[in-house]
């Protein structure tokens, strides 16, 4: 079981309130909640597990197939599969606090009100840390990207989700749109103590021998290391936009992914379809930030957020 090596190096963080000992989280729907991963990753030396999707009642997903290899990436259809909050908060929840993981729980839901009785649902615990809201999956038909895209309609559900705790709230956004800025200002507007981009892009895979789409639903989100530029220049318009920490991803594999979205304007980052490969990437990122940050003389990670030239 890995953990980062040992450094003098300040690594914690703070993500809208929430505090981490290094800006390394798990992407969401790419690392389970953790316990998949406990015979490679320590979890509780992780800045936080951020779980898969969870809904009010439990979804049964898209239909197969629905994940496809690109270059440099992947597609995914599963559509936030999960067995739903009650699974999450009597199984999951419990092994990621005796662990002694921080928790970022990601919420889903079809639609505004079962966001908050989702939130509501997991306020009767003490064992979540901070919400992620999602308002961006593009493989749901109800809810996901389709509130993510309006700002009318963001603004709606994180004014909903802030009445109903008063927890570290981040909302995950969606690079669907044409104004990424527009969307975090509704987000932050709302009560988001902290925002995380990007979610996946939308995108599809053709078999041409079979004349046929790759995924059973035609298209699904493009995750890896072909979105990192998009995820980058989206980080960077937003933190010139808002004054909330953010949470950076996509394609991020090593430290230096890491901290270029941190020059971005990251406060933390997440890390996702790497796991899928390589099942220590996160404890890999967080000791390629230390390297980094001994080898530039740079004593605190903080002093690198949105320290582009």
């Amino acid at each position: 079981m890995r953990i980062p090596r040992s450094t003098n190096i300040k690594l914690d963080v703070n993500l809208g309130g929430l505090s981490m000992k290094n800006p390394v989280t798990t992407a969401s729907g790419t690392f389970a909640a953790g316990r998949e991963y406990n015979d490679f990753v320590d979890v509780a030396s992780l800045g936080a597990v951020t779980t898969k999707g969870v809904s009010l009642n439990g979804w049964e997903g898209n239909a197969s197939p629905r994940i496809a290899e690109t270059p440099s990436g992947m597609l995914n259809s599963i559509g936030l599969q999960n067995p739903g909050v009650n699974h999450l908060i009597e199984h999951e929840l419990p092994w990621l606090r005796a662990a002694g993981a921080t928790t970022i729980v990601n919420i889903s839901g079809h639609s505004f009100d079962e966001y908050v009785s989702v939130v509501e649902a997991l306020e009767e615990t003490d064992l979540v840390d901070a919400y992620e809201v999602n308002i961006s999956c593009p493989n749901v038909d109800a809810g996901g990207m389709t509130i993510g895209t309006d700002p009318k309609s963001v603004e709606r559900v994180v004014g909903l989700c802030r009445a109903a705790t008063k927890r570290p709230m981040i909302v995950k956004l969606t690079p669907n749109v044409t104004d990424i800025s527009e969307i975090a200002r509704a987000a932050t507007a709302a009560g988001a103590d902290a925002l995380s981009l990007i979610n996946t892009l939308l995108g599809m895979a053709i078999d041409a021998t079979r004349r046929k789409p790759q995924l059973a639903r035609y298209v699904g989100g493009l995750s890896g290391p072909a979105v990192k530029p998009v995820a980058l220049r989206m980080v960077w318009e937003v933190h010139k936009a808002v004054d909330v920490p953010l949470l950076g991803m996509g394609g991020i594999c090593t430290g230096i992914d890491a901290i270029e979205f941190i020059l971005a304007g990251a406060s933390a980052v997440a890390v996702g379809t790497a796991n899928f490969t390589n099942p220590t990437a996160t404890v890999d990122v967080v000791d390629g930030i230390i390297e980094y940050c001994e080898q530039q003389g740079v004593e605190d990670v903080n002093e690198l957020i949105g320290g582009l030239q």
